[in-house]
């Protein structure tokens, strides 16, 4: 059996990038208890737990799995999900945290074996019209954008929360 070819400097570029916003997705969140995790912080209701919850569901697993590669399953599956910004009371704060480095390692393993200008299998032209994503570039810098985004989101709610901040460059 051969191993798989390494991928395009260009992928593994943008791939560096969106680990390294994944890694503060994850790091900002280290050492808040579970019920920090799963307060409301803005009045919107959203909690850091269901930020991380929508970033695996809707963000990891909907632009590479379902986008990226058509895969007819998870399309199937997007109904089921109601609103991943809201966590279950029942559904244990290791388990969301796990999905999310589950749905990143998979976006990397398609992002990785894929040239940067592949085409998108699937498009949700019901929920965003006319494609304005075409290739996988466009969906890695789209992740991209979308976790550093919400990685100043959780900066905002920890420092709220507890007064932790990430990084501070005086």
């Amino acid at each position: 059996m051969t191993s798989p070819a390494p991928a395009a400097p260009e992928v593994q570029a943008l791939l560096a990038a969106l680990d390294g916003q994944r890694r503060h997705i994850l790091g900002i969140l280290d050492g808040l208890s579970d019920e920090d995790l799963r307060r409301p912080v803005l009045p919107s209701g959203w909690s850091c737990l269901g930020l991380v919850q929508h970033l695996a569901l809707d963000v990891e697993r909907f632009w590479f799995q379902a986008v990226v590669t058509g895969d007819k399953d998870v399309i199937a599956s997007l109904a089921d999900i109601d609103n991943a910004w809201q966590v279950p009371d029942t559904t244990p704060t290791t388990d969301v945290l796990a999905r999310y480095r589950t749905e990143t390692a998979r976006a990397d393993a398609i992002a990785a074996a894929s040239a940067p200008d592949t085409p998108l299998a699937w498009w949700p032209q019901d929920l965003f019209g006319d494609p304005h994503l075409h290739t996988l570039r466009d969906v890695l810098l789209h992740v991209l954008t979308e976790t550093a985004c919400h990685a100043g989101h959780l900066d905002a709610a920890r420092e709220l929360l507890d007064g932790r901040r990430w990084l501070v460059l005086t």
